[in-house]
């Protein structure tokens, strides 16, 4: 909605961020998998999404869950994704204003060539007991990366979400967040809601789901803040 042109990149084998951009990702598509394993163009597996004319996506496959695997005898396994990005960027007159990784949960080397490939890394928390244990082995992770593979990254972005701001503990969690990371944290939180958790089974994210809803007015909200503080540093 700000007219940024993004593209997606879906490296989770569960292809959800494919699923909510309403880009076809059954087995048979070329994708992610093709680019990592058979150096496929990454121009070759985008799809515009149609969810905006700005909005384009690599989507992930099923193929994807073995390709952790497949990673470990490769020549420069770490790198692959990085590469394919610099290569993609260096044969497009339109570039993209942001590319966004979708990691799966765990550190294996799909994560890790995402965190290669990457500059920043944007960190959604929900607001809950477990929180903070998930963030400080995120975090490990991050330094294990700028250490050996990727000096560059840097932990720029936090976003609280599914934040209920009638119970306590969500209220502990954003303060406690907010005091350790302060320059990272957004102003916007997202708050819980049942609009956000179903406009991924219509093939929508909340912003073309249920535009008027609190959640889509809060990620648009963020989107802006996200914008400005990407100015600014770039300043």
């Amino acid at each position: 909605s700000i007219g940024a042109r993004v593209l997606v990149i879906d490296l989770d084998p569960q292809g959800n961020a494919s699923t909510a951009l309403g880009v076809p990702h059954t087995a048979d598509i070329p994708s992610v998998y093709d680019v990592l394993i058979d150096e496929f163009p990454l121009a070759e597996v985008i799809q515009p999404s149609p969810e905006s004319e700005n909005l384009f996506c690599a989507p992930s496959t099923i193929h994807l869950a073995g390709a952790e695997i497949e990673l470990v005898s490769q020549v420069a396994r770490e790198h692959r994704l990085r590469t394919a990005m610099e290569e993609y960027l260096e044969s497009v007159d339109e570039k993209p204003h942001f590319i966004i990784i979708d990691c799966p949960p765990s550190l294996g080397l799909l994560t890790i060539n995402a965190f290669t490939a990457a500059d920043e890394v944007f960190i959604p928390i929900q607001c809950e007991y477990y929180a903070l244990e998930g963030l400080s082995q995120l975090l490990g992770s991050v330094q294990m990366i700028q250490k050996h593979l990727n000096p560059r990254l840097h932990v720029s972005t936090i976003l609280l979400t599914m934040y209920d701001g009638r119970t306590r503990l969500a209220q502990q969690v954003a303060e406690e967040v907010r005091s350790h990371f302060a320059d990272q944290v957004l102003e916007t939180v997202i708050p819980r809601s049942v609009r956000v958790s179903e406009a991924p089974s219509f093939g929508q994210t909340v912003v073309s789901y249920d535009p008027q809803s609190a959640g889509a007015i809060a990620y648009r909200e963020a989107a802006v803040e996200i914008v400005r503080k990407s100015a600014r540093e770039g300043e």
